[in-house]
């Protein structure tokens, strides 16, 4: 066992674990911490506590003090030297013709690197960018690009739902997400109805699949054939969540269908879900393992 804080240098960034040195930090207070990239400010996610040898990723590096005012200080003129860096970055690109959009602009704490984010649909050669940005800058400049949903993370906005993205306000990281979960929670399979502003699968789709999953286990699926109160029949729809069951019975198939309890039937016959090719075919571009 070792004793550990938690870090975090994004408002939804991953927290990175680091050894307070015995001093006790407080959740919020900031922090200087040595990185892989150099010396960094973060904000305290988690307070002094004991985790497993297994779960820390060595070497366990160590907190160098609690941020003084003269640190906060100099990460606000970070903040301000970042927007600078973000436009001079800009027209670089375009005086180079570049296919690149920038997104975000991060130095590090002890000003020696900065870091250019951007977006591109290919690889783009930005050697000359890079060298034009060093000697403007006189430090070491990094340019890295990142996929559309760490674009949505980073610029943040409104979802469709009308609450601040998942991504920007609280995830910690992505997971996949699937045609085959919006299949399987009775979603509309519109791709304007389950993508996100980012273009992909929405990131929620992932939230209540699990519970689904269970109650797809025990619930009939459509076209099983079971037994009900009222004689054999096919289910021809299901309501997960209520746990009931539309059912066309075979004694009389035209008549209007009967609803049941999941509870009230017995499965004969498994049915099976199944999923068009051609709804496959035009939303495998909104997925993103």
């Amino acid at each position: 066992m070792a004793e550990v804080i938690g870090v975090r240098f994004k408002n939804t960034g991953k927290v990175y674990y680091f050894d307070p040195e015995q001093e006790k930090v407080q959740k919020g207070e900031m922090v200087i911490v040595e990185t892989a990239r150099g010396v960094e400010c973060g904000e305290t996610a988690m307070e002094n506590r004991e985790v497993s040898d297994e779960a820390i990723v060595q070497p366990l590096r160590k907190v160098i003090r609690k941020a003084t005012k003269e640190d906060l200080k100099r990460v606000a003129e970070n903040r301000k030297k970042e927007k600078t860096a973000f436009s001079a970055c800009e027209k670089k690109i375009v005086e180079h013709g570049l296919e690149m959009k920038l997104v975000d602009v991060e130095y590090t704490f002890d000003n020696g690197k900065i870091l250019f984010y951007f977006t591109a649909d290919g690889r783009v050669d930005f050697r000359e960018l890079v060298k034009d940005l060093a000697g403007m800058f006189r430090t070491r400049i990094e340019l890295r690009q990142i996929g559309v949903r760490d674009e949505a993370k980073m610029l943040g906005g409104i979802g469709i739902c009308g609450r601040p993205f998942c991504c920007g306000s609280f995830l910690g990281g992505f997971q996949p997400v699937s045609i085959k979960m919006a299949k399987e929670q009775g979603l509309s399979l519109n791709p304007v109805k389950i993508s996100g502003t980012c273009g992909r699968l929405m990131c929620c789709l992932k939230y209540e699949q699990e519970a689904y999953q269970d109650l797809l286990r025990t619930t009939p699926k459509v076209n099983a054939l079971v037994s009900t109160p009222d004689g054999k029949g096919v289910v021809i729809d299901q309501n997960l969540l209520t746990r009931k069951l539309t059912v066309r019975l075979d004694k009389d198939p035209d008549a209007a269908p009967k609803v049941y309890k999941v509870g009230d039937v017995k499965v004969l016959r498994d049915g099976k879900i199944k999923v068009e090719k051609k709804e496959i075919e035009q939303l495998k571009s909104l997925e993103e393992s």
